[in-house]
């Protein structure tokens, strides 16, 4: 089956778009804009598949109700405009979908119910409930309690990480622009990708780092990088504009498609692998790299050339060769602290409590792609 046809086709879909493809210019919500997509995502469940709708839009939405000219830099304002915003977002897709009697399930996220495992299942049982009972999720960066500098682009890896959470079948990413290209075709000549089967494919693409609207700060560049992730995880992806939307989610003949690249991992090593977030990073050496990539060994200490970071016993560590290419992640069983004396030097001659293995198989992911 080839990739559009995959897209096509699949029973459960996340479909993200961005802040741009909602809203105006000046700020605010534009109601034909959205009722466009919401006409595209109605038409898909009426087809018989099921949706989730990861969308940005909350602090461009609260722009011009504050009075706000652009989009505030500091964070307390951000956050101020992102809660009067996702009032009036919810409110506008609440009464959308009900044009087609369908109910909206809100869901706001932050990157700590992604990155702690505990949070992360109860996600993924909210958003499997919430499409059990035929709900529309709509999920959103629970942009009014972040702590640390609000990005728009992170709603394209939400969007990934959400694809595979629920296990869907592919991922639509939507937004001001037509497809992917090796340049911006905003500045000159620039050649349209159709087909995106492996890495090869993009080399030498020049992704920019924001929006043509200047709404959103993602841009291309992390629209890029939420597509290999979730193609390097079996999911197959279609990049295309917000108003193409009805042929994104109908024969998929539009835009850019991604193949998936990667096998599906469980829940739980995919988590390990792209959404938890690592706290060290260990150096190894070409014999361990190959235990560990290619034979799927255990890591053991004697592989391992130097220690950075601040971790735990039970915190996720990057692996990485000797020239710094980051090739598994893992679940490490000694503190930072305890590694430098073992590391490099036999196991036996040690008590019986440092013989275990520093990260074992069952807690280490390689990676066949990283972003």
């Amino acid at each position: 089956m080839s990739t559009r046809a995959a897209v096509a086709g699949a029973r459960l879909v996340v479909v993200k778009v961005g802040s741009s493809s909602l809203t105006t210019a000046e700020g605010g919500l534009d109601p034909a804009r959205l009722d466009a997509l919401v006409d595209a995502v109605a038409a898909r469940r009426a087809a018989g598949s099921q949706v989730v709708l990861v969308s940005s839009g909350a602090i461009a939405a609260g722009l011009a109700p504050l009075g706000l000219a652009r989009r505030p830099r500091d964070l307390a304002t951000q956050q101020a405009a992102a809660s009067v915003g996702q009032i009036a977002l919810g409110h506008a897709y609440v009464a959308s979908f009900g044009r087609y009697s369908l109910r909206v399930g809100q869901v706001l996220l932050t990157a700590d119910d992604i990155v702690r495992r505990s949070h992360y299942r109860n996600a993924q049982r909210t958003l499997t409930r919430l499409l059990a009972l035929g709900a529309v999720p709509v999920v959103n960066e629970n942009d009014t309690v972040a702590t640390e500098e609000i990005r728009f682009g992170d709603n394209d890896r939400l969007a990934a990480l959400v694809a595979h959470l629920i296990g869907a079948d592919a991922l639509v990413l939507l937004s001001d622009v037509d497809a992917l290209y090796d340049g911006d075709p905003r500045l000159g000549a620039a050649r349209r990708i159709a087909e995106v089967a492996g890495e090869s494919d993009v080399e030498g693409v020049r992704a920019g780092t924001v929006g043509a609207s200047g709404l959103g700060t993602g841009g291309m560049a992390s629209k890029l990088a939420a597509a290999r992730l979730a193609a390097a995880a079996g999911v197959p992806v279609l990049l295309a504009a917000a108003s193409d939307a009805p042929n994104a989610l109908g024969q998929a003949d539009v835009g850019t498609a991604f193949a998936a690249t990667g096998r599906r991992l469980t829940s739980r090593r995919f988590w390990l692998a792209y959404a938890a977030d690592a706290t060290g990073t260990l150096t190894l050496d070409d014999g361990a790299v190959a235990a560990v990539v290619d034979r799927r060994r255990s890591l053991l200490a004697p592989g391992i050339t130097t220690v950075k970071g601040d971790f735990q016993a039970g915190d996720v560590v990057e692996l990485a060769t000797l020239t710094g290419k980051v090739i598994a992640r893992g679940i490490t069983n000694f503190d930072a602290t305890e590694l430098p004396a073992l590391i490099g030097h036999p196991t036996q001659p040690h008590p019986p409590d440092r013989r275990r293995e520093v990260i074992h198989a069952d807690d280490l992911v390689p990676l066949t792609h990283t972003t």
